[in-house]
């Protein structure tokens, strides 16, 4: 976490290194500094492209067909046990993958599933839950493409005796302490389950799974307010259906902002059945051909197209006399260990020399 914090601090700051961009005009003699960026998934800036780019890449290799949004919640009292202990969200993405692929393995079909883990809710409130993605249709056992559509009781009722059973094996292994009578009284109740309408291919749910994906959970385009002691955002509240503000004082807000960072190599995202990593490359031209489609080549987002395309500028044009930006060097910065040591002198916004 901390890490992951001062490399956000650090982002565009002259401590990571810059190149130098010189007019080619010899009569202007205008320079610019671009500093570096930290790639952080949790930085605001650094996720936008890599967001991009992970939309571009899946929007490349998805089969155009079908597909179905589900999202797999839990009660909220089971909320705490995710927090405690991170590792628990494998069991999670266990429990759902497991739930499609057994409705799917009843008709002897081989489906394509993707999925993101989220933490939170619009209003930093953690709140563990699942976005898959699942194609309505796939490979039968002669590797035919057949359709299929899936029942969410039944969804429910796989996906409940799931969680349930890895927070029963996790107490018994003593990871948790969850009573007997608390698990029982959950499993007894009804989970719910959205699942949203099918959409013609998988581009809607890979942009909105994207934008919680390698971004932070809060926009700055939502922060409204902060005056040293306390921090306002608006957020949509999906039961009111209207926007709010909420207020947190800085404390709390760093706090609820900061749980939502996973742990370092804690993949977010998970591919299974037809687009299991072990099997797809066997499985998707047989698939593309049974689907009448060609294969793609993904799109590389560049940091200067992703620049032009949000904000219209051309970082290598002189803003002054619009002459094309030549390249005239470029300065190492600081190891990330060294980074590390300056964590209060970035926080508080002090210049560090490099």
């Amino acid at each position: 976490m901390t890490e992951n914090i001062v490399k956000i601090l650090s982002c565009g700051n002259f401590i990571k290194g810059y190149r130098t961009l010189c007019c080619s005009n010899p009569e202007c003699g205008h320079i610019k500094h671009i500093t570096q960026a930290c790639n952080s998934r949790f930085c605001p800036t650094c996720g936008k492209r890599a967001t991009d780019q992970w939309v571009e890449k899946q929007k490349a290799v998805l089969p155009i067909t079908e597909y179905q949004h589900i999202t797999f919640t839990i009660p909220k009292q089971l909320w705490g046990f995710f927090r405690q202990h991170r590792e628990l969200f494998n069991q999670l993405v266990k429990s759902a993958i497991d739930a499609v692929l057994k409705l799917a393995k009843r008709r002897k079909i081989t489906v394509g599933i993707f999925l993101a883990i989220h933490s939170f809710g619009r209003d930093l409130q953690w709140h563990p839950h699942i976005h898959l993605s699942v194609t309505m249709g796939g490979l039968d056992e002669n590797d035919i493409w057949k359709a299929i559509r899936f029942s969410k009781k039944a969804l429910m009722r796989i996906w409940k005796y799931n969680v349930i059973s890895a927070l029963r094996d996790a107490t018994k292994a003593g990871l948790i302490h969850a009573s007997n009578h608390l698990l029982n009284q959950q499993y007894n109740r009804i989970w719910i389950l959205h699942c949203s309408k099918p959409t013609s291919n998988a581009y809607h749910t890979v942009s909105y799974i994207g934008r919680y994906l390698k971004r932070p959970p809060l926009s700055l385009s939502r922060l409204k307010h902060y005056d040293g002691k306390e921090v306002s955002f608006n957020y949509f509240n999906h039961r009111m259906k209207r926007y709010e503000k909420k207020t947190y004082s800085t404390d709390e807000f760093i706090t609820r902002f900061t749980q939502h960072i996973p742990p370092k190599n804690f993949r977010m995202i998970r591919y299974a059945g037809f687009l299991a990593n072990r099997v797809r490359n066997q499985k998707l031209p047989i698939i593309y051909e049974q689907l009448d489609q060609e294969p793609k080549t993904p799109i590389t987002v560049r940091w200067a197209v992703a620049l032009k395309k949000a904000f219209g500028l051309d970082h290598m044009e002189c803003l002054l006399c619009q002459s094309p930006m030549v390249f005239g060097g470029a300065v190492p910065g600081m190891p990330q260990r060294d980074i590390l040591k300056h964590h209060k002198a970035l926080a508080l916004r002090q210049i560090i020399n490099l």
